[in-house]
């Protein structure tokens, strides 16, 4: 089991009042599963991944990553767990404007002091997974949308994560670039076994994943739901 989250809760106060953003969560993720968590704007889906990529700490509930207790673990423990075992797409690209395609990848190797050398050209390789060779040297701004996100694509995945994290990250693209981005997803899922759970509220994408997760209101809802791959 690569995560098991039990009785989870996340409460935030909103002046006087309290607003469960994710309501007594139990949910297990295996691994090398490819799985959507879908449902409206505000109903908890970026808390949900937050919380399972060790983002934020429960109010309540138990959550393993791995094995890990993530509610045990310290603020330096949470950070060392996601820069070696969780890669991150995030729905803006947060992308560094004043860096190239390569050095926005290598931040996270260097981050672990890997040596510029050996970063950049890991980096490179990357790039290349994701058919981003020609625009290694080009910064954002050189870029596409889907460029740009295929990018954050190959940084998630510098460190050889065995879970990758995205929210929302066909939101600001169109429809034939989302499908390509889906594609390439499930293809480095297959060929590399990465866990991907992404968050989406686009009901085209749903088909395209081998199990779907509805979420409203903090609640999961048809939580044994199984779709038929149309990517196999």
């Amino acid at each position: 089991m690569l995560i098991s989250m039990s009785h989870v809760t996340k409460t935030y106060a909103m002046g006087e009042s309290k607003v469960r953003a994710v309501d007594q969560v139990d949910l297990a993720v295996e691994k090398g599963e490819f799985i959507s968590i879908w449902g409206p704007s505000g109903s908890g889906k970026s808390t949900l991944l937050n919380l399972m990529g060790a983002v934020d700490r429960p109010t309540s509930g138990t959550i393993l990553v791995n094995g890990h207790d993530l509610g045990r673990l310290s603020d330096n423990q949470s950070s060392e767990l996601r820069n070696r075992f969780i890669g991150f797409i995030f729905q803006r690209y947060n992308l560094i404007p004043v860096l190239s395609a390569v050095e926005n990848v290598m931040i996270p190797l260097q981050i672990q002091g890997v040596s510029s050398g050996q970063a950049r050209q890991k980096a490179l390789a990357r790039l290349d997974l994701v058919g981003l060779s020609a625009v290694a040297r080009h910064r954002p701004d050189k870029m596409s949308g889907g460029q740009q996100q295929r990018v954050a694509v190959a940084r998630a995945l510098i460190t050889d994560p065995a879970l990758v994290i995205a929210d929302e990250p066909t939101a600001n693209l169109d429809s034939d670039t989302a499908l390509q981005l889906i594609v390439l997803m499930r293809e480095i899922n297959r060929g590399q076994g990465t866990t991907f759970v992404f968050s989406t509220h686009d009901p085209r994408l749903l088909a395209h994943v081998q199990r779907r997760i509805r979420l409203q209101d903090g609640r999961i809802q048809d939580r044994r739901e199984e779709v038929a791959d149309a990517m196999a």
